[in-house]
């Protein structure tokens, strides 16, 4: 059985945010709500770099250890989910995620906390698959369309892998081993590899015959 997981290569990704995009569109996220989000390390500094960040479905979450109602659970593809009608918006799972992904509209004039609201690896929620009801609390279930989530397709440098981890781990090691070192530590070589043939050039424009 296939583990779904998220990689995002800091070296491919350029902070377009089209993979926030992509999300929210794709699920209806409410206002207020970033199911994903990029983040960037020494922005405006050399050699910064940017990452896009989610729940990370993991093996040994967190947020289900600490959460006192038992709402979150694990699919049978490793993708960690929530219950929203068990959630009773306490917050413990929010302080336990290292990546802060559960997420909590405010509601009421205080601010009081509503139902949290995470990354669902477009795999729906509990409710029948690709139904109204589903579609409503927890956005598309994409998974049972035999599709990927959105975040990953919409990432134009491919920047952002999501799927079986066994594959996704075998491609971003092909490109770690196809990455010059020395003097292309940072830039479009190093990001996208080395052609085959490196003695082959681009044919120049205007070259006399």
């Amino acid at each position: 059985m296939a583990r779904m997981k998220f990689i995002c290569d800091a070296e491919r990704c350029i902070e377009c945010n089209g993979c926030v995009t992509a999300c929210k569109q794709e699920n209806e996220v409410p206002w207020g709500v970033n199911r994903r989000r990029v983040v960037t390390i020494n922005d405006g500094v050399a050699g910064e770099k940017s990452i896009s960040v989610a729940c990370m479905h993991c093996s040994d979450a967190p947020c289900m250890a600490v959460c006192p109602v038992d709402c979150f659970y694990r699919t049978e593809e490793g993708v960690v989910l929530h219950d929203k009608d068990m959630c009773i918006g306490c917050g413990y799972c929010f302080y336990a995620c290292p990546f802060g992904a559960p997420q909590f509209p405010q509601a009421g004039a205080f601010g009081m906390r509503g139902k949290m609201d995470k990354c669902t690896f477009c795999a729906g929620g509990p409710e029948k698959d690709n139904s109204k009801e589903e579609f409503a609390k927890y956005g598309s279930n994409r998974l049972a369309q035999g599709k990927l989530p959105a975040c990953a397709e919409m990432c134009s440098t491919k920047a952002l892998l999501g799927g079986d981890g066994d594959v996704i781990a075998d491609i971003f090691r092909n490109r770690a081993l196809k990455r010059g070192k020395g003097a292309e530590v940072w830039g479009w070589g190093t990001a996208y590899g080395k052609p085959d043939n490196p003695q082959q050039q681009a044919p120049t424009t205007g070259a006399k015959s």
